[in-house]
């Protein structure tokens, strides 16, 4: 089994990288391999409206690296969404993602394309709006049929500077029990569907 994790921060191996790794530890202590794709450096354009990606399950836009990871997320097993909070939301780098990606599953709804994958957010916050930002990364998987972890508490932290979350202990545990919660649900779908057959 597989996670991916993408990290929308504009700042690399910041503090919202440092999360994603913090419920990657949990996972990997549970023998699931993770991946982490920092999109620090990069643009992902903005969905065109097309419409063209029907029946094609891809983007026909090739100029960023929205493709290569949509590509990952259809083929790994659960999917960790990071996002720092800029202006009370995601960062725009994300919203353009889900944006796209939400596009292309909704032109070819059939495929089913992320059914039944386990989905997790999670935040960093100067202070307010890290509600919002979660909430906009969870509905992207409601909308994809998905299932979301929880956690003892809203998967976020505090923190301004790259590293500041690292002294938000209670959001490190919170991030721990995500973690554990993921891989528990993970391996719980995988049994399940081994035992019907499905898998």
């Amino acid at each position: 089994m597989k996670v991916l994790g993408i990290n929308s921060s504009a700042r690399k191996d910041g503090n919202t990288a440092i999360l994603i790794e913090k419920v990657f530890e949990e996972l990997n202590k549970a023998g699931i391999e993770t991946e982490m794709v920092q999109l620090s450096g990069k643009t992902i354009e903005p969905c065109r409206a097309c419409f063209a990606c029907g029946g094609k399950k891809s983007c026909v836009h090739k100029k960023d690296l929205f493709q290569d990871i949509f590509d990952k997320m259809t083929q790994a097993d659960g999917i960790v969404l990071g996002s720092p909070v800029y202006t009370a939301n995601i960062s725009a780098n994300m919203q353009a993602f889900l944006e796209r990606a939400s596009v292309v599953t909704d032109m070819n709804r059939n495929a089913n394309l992320f059914w039944h994958k386990v989905g997790a957010a999670v935040t960093a916050a100067r202070r307010g709006g890290a509600l919002h930002a979660l909430d906009a990364m969870n509905h992207f998987f409601m909308l994809q049929n998905m299932f979301i972890a929880g956690s003892s508490y809203w998967p976020m932290a505090y923190g301004q500077m790259p590293g500041d979350v690292r002294r938000d202990e209670e959001g490190l545990e919170t991030m721990r029990n995500l973690g554990q919660n993921m891989a528990y649900l993970l391996l719980s779908l995988n049994a399940a569907g081994r035992h019907k057959g499905i898998l």
